[in-house]
Parts: structure tokens; sequence; C-alpha cells
């Protein structure tokens, strides 16, 4: 064989190498393409399509009058893949620059520029039709290829939907997300609650409510590339998201920035560590305003840092609890005249040290005044006699003073809806109780209540004698505006009888009457106030303090015709020196002036004097 040839053998093997490998391809194609095909086509569709979710838009928080509260913002980014336009297109850019109020220019290099380079250094080399231009990035920068251009990211809807309707290939939106906004700032904040980062509802009415809010989210099917990224002109199926219901509230924003400008006078007069206001609807129970502080900012709740969240995201009207105090008498007051165990014309020795019951000689608490005649009922609660109200107790027995305790709602939760687990306040069975409680819980000591219990307490006399349930909600409803849920009134107990509420209601007037009661500063000229003042003594290691005292007023007016009860409750306000935070000099004129704007604001009609008949003239008694 010549010098310069391969041996017939080598050129056989080659051959036969060179065809199996062709053969080898071939069955392997065969097996991918026809044998395997079904299985393969499954995992590559598998890999290609995906599912995008389209978030839901959350629900609308308003106020009673239709003023917005809470409200959902969409974040809307539009970009443009470069890659996938059409020259036809480019008569339509010069609008599209309009609406998203760009220069045409920079619109037009974002749809001519094919590639883009990003460098984890943040430089980028841009290369164009034109040209290469920017930074090129060096060899240690790194980087990554990107198509997908943004060219805003604060879009409206109606103005992507214009967008939209252009009909340019290649401009779209990733997924929109939506930013929870308070228009109001720190309005009712406890009431409203907020929407964290994560999108979950905390606190207030957004957690409660958070089933008709948050709506149901959509979904679309599409095709990835290999780098994840959608490719739009491949969508498929489509499910819209459904927009979450609006919820809109008893809460009155004008009365409600009333409270709080009434806590900030609180605040900036006698710096208490809290405070709360609450403002409600005398006949139907629901709540016009419920204010408290310290409060805080529902768009800048992630700046608080831990000591101010802890102290400002405390609901003070449904978690915390105090001793209710003088405001707690008009329990017993209620009970001897509901059961006929008193008539008004009874006179009570509110001197006595030492009192005899069942068999034993019991203390008697202290009093504030020294009295130089013996109390009819009527005065035992415009004087706010402690001897009195523990002899009105012991009347009672302890087994009918803890029956009508439990009656007018306290130790029992109210149901009012809020993210703080309410608290349900604090009242021992009478099988428990020992020695003087019989003679103590009467004034409001030994027993514990949130201020919204000792605030629907008190309006069960304005009420007519009904427990009413404590809401906050009005209406849900839908996209449309259409409701479909109305909450209406519900009692939740009938207390005392009508007739016994009115009796009651004309005594607490006389608190606030010109030298009869213990509040009247409290008195708002023709219109009737009634209520009472409470000042509680702070338990300071476990004893109760002479210098810190929880100081309110729980009231209503008119008293023949109640419409609104209002509530001021200030804890250890810091008091010039000789005074302490007593009821009637922190909480009674922030009642006096919320009052006197609430009677022009809800064009109460002033009543008569004469409305009201003298007590001491319904001979007989109360029945």
């Amino acid at each position: 064989m010549a010098r310069g040839f391969a041996s017939n053998y080598r050129i056989v093997l080659l051959s036969a190498v060179v065809v199996v490998a062709f053969a080898g391809i071939g069955l392997r194609l065969v097996d991918l393409h026809v044998i395997d095909r079904e299985r393969l086509t499954r995992y590559v569709d598998k890999a290609r399509r995906q599912v995008v979710v389209e978030k839901a838009r959350r629900g609308d928080i308003l106020d009673s009058h239709g003023q917005i509260l809470a409200t959902s913002r969409p974040l809307i980014v539009v970009g443009v893949d470069p890659q996938v336009t059409r020259p036809e297109d480019e008569e339509r850019w010069p609008e599209l620059a309009r609406l998203l109020r760009l220069p045409l220019a920079t619109v037009a290099t974002a749809f001519r520029t094919r590639n883009r380079v990003v460098s984890r250094l943040n430089k980028v080399a841009v290369q164009s039709d034109a040209g290469a231009s920017g930074d090129e990035p060096g060899d240690d920068a790194g980087g990554s290829e990107v198509r997908w251009v943004k060219l805003s990211d604060t879009v409206d809807e109606p103005t992507y939907d214009r967008i939209m309707a252009l009909g340019i290939k290649g401009v779209y939106a990733p997924p929109k997300s939506y930013t929870r906004a308070y228009p109001n700032n720190e309005l009712a904040a406890h009431v409203i609650g907020y929407v964290n980062k994560q999108n979950v509802p905390v606190q207030g009415i957004e957690r409660w409510a958070d089933f008709y809010l948050r709506g149901q989210d959509g979904w679309r099917e599409s095709e990835k590339d290999g780098k994840r990224r959608e490719l739009p002109q491949f969508r498929t199926r489509e499910v819209p998201a459904t927009q979450g219901y609006t919820v809109v509230l008893s809460i009155d924003s004008f009365v409600q920035h009333m409270a709080e400008e009434e806590l900030a006078h609180i605040m900036a007069n006698y710096h208490p560590l809290k405070a709360t206001i609450i403002v409600s609807d005398a006949n139907s129970g629901f709540i016009l305003a419920m204010a408290n502080t310290p409060t805080f900012n529902l768009n800048d709740y992630n700046k608080l840092s831990a000591d101010e969240m802890k102290k400002s995201l405390d609901n003070v009207a449904v978690a915390n609890i105090l001793e209710p105090g003088s405001t707690f008498k008009i329990v017993a007051a209620s009970g001897v005249l509901n059961d006929a165990k008193v008539n008004l014309t009874q006179r009570f020795d509110c001197s006595l040290e030492r009192i005899d019951y069942r068999g034993k000689s019991i203390d008697m608490p202290g009093e504030a005044h020294r009295f130089d005649h013996p109390l009819t009922l009527t005065e035992i609660v415009s004087h706010s006699s402690n001897k009195g109200a523990a002899q009105l107790g012991m009347i009672l027995g302890e087994q009918r003073m803890w029956e009508y305790a439990k009656a007018f709602g306290f130790g029992e939760y109210t149901g009012f809806p809020a993210i703080y687990p309410e608290s349900r306040g604090r009242l021992s069975n009478y099988t428990t109780w020992r020695g003087t409680d019989i003679t103590r819980i009467p004034m409001g000591h030994g027993v514990a209540a949130t201020p919204l219990q000792i605030h629907y307490a008190m309006g069960v006399i304005a009420s007519g004698g009904e427990l009413l349930r404590p809401q906050i909600v009005r209406e849900v409803r839908d996209a449309r505006g259409e409701v479909l849920y109305a909450f209406v009134r519900s009692v939740r107990r009938r207390v005392i009888e009508t007739a016994t509420a009115k009796t009651v209601a004309q005594m607490l007037h006389r608190v606030t009457l010109p030298g009869e009661g213990t509040a009247q500063d409290a008195a708002i000229p023709q219109f009737e106030v009634a209520g009472k003042t409470g000042t509680t003594q702070k338990l300071i290691d476990g004893h109760y303090s002479t210098q810190h005292h929880i100081g309110s007023f729980v009231g209503f007016f008119p008293a023949s015709r109640p419409e609104v009860v209002i509530s001021v409750f200030v804890d250890d306000g810091q008091m010039p020196p000789g005074k302490l935070n007593y009821g009637s000099a922190v909480a009674v004129p922030s009642f006096r002036r919320i009052g006197e704007k609430l009677a022009q604001y809800l064009r109460i009609t002033p009543v008569a004097s004469t409305s009201v008949r003298p007590l001491f003239a319904l001979e007989g008694g109360h029945r």
C-alpha cells in the first residue's frame, strides 16, 4: 500500500464509528421525540409555563360620612421589552411619552436599546442599534444581561389602562401590587389598625374585618424564558382579581378629630401616662369616636422604636383595666331602686365608722367629705358618698350586688373588634367575697374594668335600661357601592326597668347642678348634663397610692332624652402643687368642651330646665 494512504481497516473502523454515532443520535432522537415524547413534553411545559398571581386590591375603610380612612394605592411599574417591539408602533411613542410624563427622547432610547448588561458594581454597558455607549464594566465587575426596561413606577390605574389601549407591542407591566395608605395619619389609629410590609393586617378593623377587606387574588398563565422572565406575548388564560369589600365605620371623622384634639390639650396641660376619650350614640350604641394617647402615625408605624411601639400601639380603651371608682356607684343605686329596696325619701347615716352586717361589725370606707345630715339616695349619688354606696350594697347583699354588676357588663367581654385581646376586667364571684368587700365593691374598689366597659355601663342609664353592644362597623359594601351587610342596634340584655333608668338619670343630672354635685363644671346650659365623676387611687407596689390617680368622668346629655354618651379617662395627670388628678379636675372640663361642640355639630335640641321633675316630689318612692 502506498505511503500517505490510510489502510482499509482504519477507514472501515472510522466509518463504523461515525455510523454508530449518528445511529445513536438518531435512536436518541427517536427516544426523545417519539417513544418518551409525552413524558418529556410535560417536563418542558412545566419548565416553560408559569402562573403569575395578580394581587387583589384591598378594600377601603370609610367613616360614617364616606371619608376615606384607609385605602390601597396601586404600584404599577410600566416597562418595555425592546426585543419584541414593532417599527409600526413608533408613531404611538409620543402619546406614550405624554401619558408617562417622560421626554420623548427617553422613551425612544428605551425602545431602541436592544441589550443592557447590568454589572454587580451598578455600572451599565449599553449596546444599542446605533452602537455602544455608557461605561464598560471591568472583568471583575461581572453582570447579567437584561431585556426589560422600566419606564415608570408611578403609573395609576386609569393611565395604565390608556397605555394598554395604545396596543404597543412589548409594553407591559409586571404583576400589579398595592400599598396601604392612611390619608389622615394618626386619626383613629387604634381603631383602624394597619397592614404591615408583609401585607399582614395588624390591629383594629384592618385585622378584624380582613375577611371582607382582603379580596381574592387573580392569576394568569403565561410562558417564561430560560432566565425565568415572563414572555407576555404568550399569555393564555387570565382570571382577574376580585377587589376587597369596603367597610364603613360608625366613626365620625369630625367627632374623632374633636376627641383627639381634646386629648392633645390634656397631654399638653397634664402630661398623663395615658388617656382615652369615647363618644357613642346613646340610643344605638354605635361609637362615634374612640381616641387614645399615646398614639402613632399609621403611615409611619415602622419608624417607631420598640419602646415607642409598646407604648403607642396599646388601645387603652379596650386593653387597659382600672378600678372604676365612683362611676360604679350607679350599679348599687340602680339595683336598690329596681328591686324596690329603697325609696327616694329614705335617708342613710353617712357618718358611721362601723356598721353591723349579718351579725358582724365591719369597718366603713373612708369619705372625702363629712355630711352633717343623713343623705337620701339622690344625695348619695350626687355627693358621691362612699359610706352611702356601702349601705346600698349591704341592702342588696353579695349575690344580688354581684348579679347587677354582671348585668351592667362588668367582668365580661364586650365583643368589641380589636386586635389586642380585649380585657374582661375583674369581678370575682360573690362566693369568694370576704370581710369588707360588700362595703368596698359598691363604691368601685376591688373591681376592675376597661374604659369601654365603664362607658357602656353608663350607657345602660342613657339607653333606658338596656346594655347595648359596642359596635363600630356600620356597613360592608361591594366594589359597586351596594350594601351587602348592614349592622343594626344590638341589645345584649335588659339590665333595669325603663322607669329605674329615668330616675337614675335624674339623679345623675343633679351631679352637675350648682350646689348639689361633684361635677358642677360639667354642666352645659340648657342641655341637662348627667354623669358621674370617678377618682381611683392607683396600685403602686401593691398599695393604694395617695398621689397617683386615674381621674374620669362618664356622662350623657340631655338627661331626659339622651343622645350622646361621653367618657374621659386620664391616667396619672401631673397637677399643680396642692392638687391631685381627680376626675372633677382633669376629666370634667374636657367633657364639657366636647359636649358643647357636639351639641352644635349634632344639632342637639336644648331641653327646658323644667323637663326634669324634682326627685323629692316623687312621693311614695320609686315604684
